[in-house]
């Protein structure tokens, strides 16, 4: 009897620690994620590169590592909302959850995508299993036809342009930015952190300057509505789903990102109220990748993300452990990003956009200086240069993760 309260003891202790290396994860996550200019890969590479040096249990740091990783997947959409809302003249060629803000329905986009990563996550846990083993059977088949794959994922997306100008314009900008990637991404950089290298100014020039530099013209956050969903169940569970499709496609084929397989999945979503759809399918995708690369990890041994990296340099506890964090943190992050997304909304409506762009700028400057140096810096600008193109150009961001994609189509 003794023994049996004494063994209860030692798991509720146990339990307790689990919920503390998983809350703590959380927290730092959440941290990374309202800070903007910090992309989930440079994120999950530091974490890769800290993760050892932590003291405490390796089981428990691991824990900690995933939560943080999955809460950033969450957190992230809130300053992507709040920073960088261009002029309402700009607002078609903007990011769709930015149409939403300017359109006052910046509280409803956040609690799309808190249901969009939430859906996902739960969808994404039973079929991770039977996907991971294709996966596996097919390795080696995959790996000699990523090239082949890779150049028809970016076929369907140039041809998702429809109209023929602008698929001349997205293949020219999945080129000019894979010859930016060939020109950077085996380069040494000398930052103060060795850690993230190149990727942070490359992503934070592509897709976080031109954002901003836009946004300086605009108006700021307007008054936002309230927080009533405008999209019907059906179709925010269809967007869920299809992030789930396609965070399995980028959490097994380098080089493809949620934005891409979130464009890619949308005609699976229905043609309903595009904008909420988008935003509910990226934060699916974005959130399922997180999931697949695990599986990815403890069946293939093959780590996808940054997070995956930190998780096998600390040694991975059971799967069945790993998989409870993800629900945990998973559970608390979608209450955080209605209830804290709405007060940085409020928070950013009261700043001026030149005042929050300059902010936001000099933040990605600096991160960029510290993970690649000078280098860096002249990365981070010649990358805003072509990150303005798209919008120019009237065709999706997207098109530039050809700076990933093509290096490793001719590497």
């Amino acid at each position: 009897m003794v023994g049996d309260f004494f063994a209860g003891l030692w798991v509720v202790d146990r339990v307790g620690v689990f919920l503390a290396y998983t809350l703590g994860g959380v927290a730092l996550g959440t941290v990374s994620g309202l800070v903007p200019g910090i992309h989930a890969n440079a994120f999950a590479l530091l974490l890769a590169a800290t993760a050892p040096t932590l003291s405490g249990p390796s089981a428990g740091v691991a824990v900690a590592v995933l939560a943080a990783g999955v809460t950033h997947t969450f957190l992230d959409v809130v300053p992507a909302l709040a920073l960088g809302v261009p002029d309402a003249a700009m607002a078609a060629g903007s990011l769709p959850g930015h149409r939403l803000v300017l359109g006052g329905r910046g509280r409803e986009a956040l609690r799309l995508s808190a249901l969009g990563s939430g859906g996902a996550l739960l969808c994404a846990l039973p079929v991770a299993v039977p996907l991971t083993a294709l996966v596996r059977r097919h390795e080696s088949l995959l790996s000699t036809s990523l090239p082949f794959l890779l150049v028809g994922v970016f076929v369907l997306l140039v041809l998702a342009e429809r109209r023929p100008w602008r698929m001349v314009a997205a293949a020219f900008l999945v080129l000019l930015s894979g010859a930016l990637g060939l020109a950077t991404l085996d380069r040494p950089f000398d930052g103060f952190v060795a850690v993230g290298g190149v990727l942070t100014p490359l992503f934070g020039g592509l897709f976080g300057v031109p954002v901003l530099v836009d946004a300086a013209r605009g108006s700021g956050v307007p008054a936002q509505d309230g927080v009533e969903l405008a999209t019907r169940p059906l179709a925010v569970g269809r967007a869920a789903v299809a992030g789930v499709a396609g965070g399995g496609l980028v959490g097994y084929l380098p080089g493809v990102s949620a934005g891409v397989a979130a464009t890619l999945a949308l005609p699976f979503a229905g043609r309903e109220d595009p904008d909420r759809t988008y935003v509910v399918a990226t934060s699916g995708a974005n959130t399922a990748t997180a999931v697949f690369a695990l599986f990815s990890l403890v069946a293939l041994d093959a780590p996808r993300t940054g997070v995956t990296v930190a998780l096998r340099a600390v040694g991975p506890p059971p799967l069945a452990t790993l998989l409870t964090a993800t629900v945990v943190a998973g559970v608390v992050s979608a209450v955080l990003v209605p209830v804290l997304g709405d007060r940085y909304l409020a928070a950013a409506g009261q700043v001026g956009p030149r005042t929050t762009s300059l902010v936001a700028c000099g933040l990605l400057c600096l991160l960029s200086g510290l993970f690649a140096g000078v280098g860096g810096v002249v990365v981070l600008a010649a990358a805003g240069v072509v990150g303005l193109l798209p919008v120019r150009l009237e065709v999706r961001r997207v098109h530039l993760m050809g700076v990933l994609a093509v290096p490793l189509v001719v590497g």
